[in-house]
């Protein structure tokens, strides 16, 4: 087996109070007050209308978005999740450092969260912008959270189910976090940035509004947060970091 102790996290060496509270509860009220209030200011349909019009939206079938970072990125994310499906059972690089029953939790937490997305969506009558009057659709703009008002589309919109393809990954940011802050930090910000731009590319195409966007950031990294505080508090106890750490040194 190689040798990983060059990855020791630099985490291991601060202070528990320099570290990051990502496990307290505010890590995830304060991101649901930052989404509520993003909503509230009604930017959907100013923003769609940057990248549509009565006649619709032009960028809808651009190859690009279409084939490269909506198919192609669906297909990607689904490859990537079977793989860390295998690692449960073949480990590899960091994710080595995490026990078999924290690679399960982990991955249950990636299909907890996009089948969550998925079953919201089943129950959403709220429509996409391209199917909008003012798009050159035939429903009328109802907001998502009028539930069991329909609009005269075909709903099932709310949240964005092609973001949870990055989104959903967030889960593992809480997993990575006790072995390498660094390595969580940068699986953060790679699967935000993934996420990010997956759901920008269906603003642009019409197929969802910002706010669809967010709302699944935020149920990714609830179902994430959640658990992992169920799974941490079900288990016997955590393993002293720094027997751990020196369990895997040898």
């Amino acid at each position: 087996m190689p040798d990983l102790t060059h990855l020791a996290p630099a985490a291991t060496t601060l202070p528990p109070a320099a570290a990051p509270h990502i496990l307290s509860p505010s890590a995830l009220w304060v991101p649901l007050l930052g989404v509520m209030a993003v909503d509230s200011l009604g930017l959907d349909l100013p923003v769609a209308h940057w990248f549509g019009s009565a006649s619709g939206f032009a960028l809808k079938d651009h190859w690009l978005l279409s084939s490269v970072l909506h198919n192609g990125a669906r297909n990607l994310g689904w490859w990537v999740l079977l793989a860390l499906t295998v690692c449960i059972f073949r480990p590899v690089g960091i994710l080595k450092w995490l026990s078999r029953r924290d690679r399960a939790w982990m991955v249950a937490s990636i299909w907890l969260s996009l089948l969550l997305v998925v079953s919201i969506k089943g129950m959403s009558q709220t429509s996409c912008p391209w199917d909008l009057d003012v798009f050159g659709g035939a429903a009328r703009h109802v907001s998502h959270w009028a539930w069991g008002v329909t609009d005269g589309g075909g709903g099932h919109c709310f949240p964005a189910g092609h973001a949870s393809t990055g989104f959903a990954f967030l889960a593992g940011c809480f997993w990575l976090r006790p072995v390498s802050l660094r390595h969580a930090r940068y699986w953060f910000l790679a699967v935000m940035g993934i996420g990010l731009l997956l759901g920008l590319t269906q603003q642009l195409r019409g197929a969802h509004f910002l706010s669809h966007t967010l709302w699944t950031a935020w149920i990714c990294w609830a179902v994430g947060f959640l658990v992992h505080r169920w799974a941490s508090r079900a288990s016997a106890g955590p393993i002293p970091e720094s027997a751990e750490l020196n369990t895997r040194r040898a």
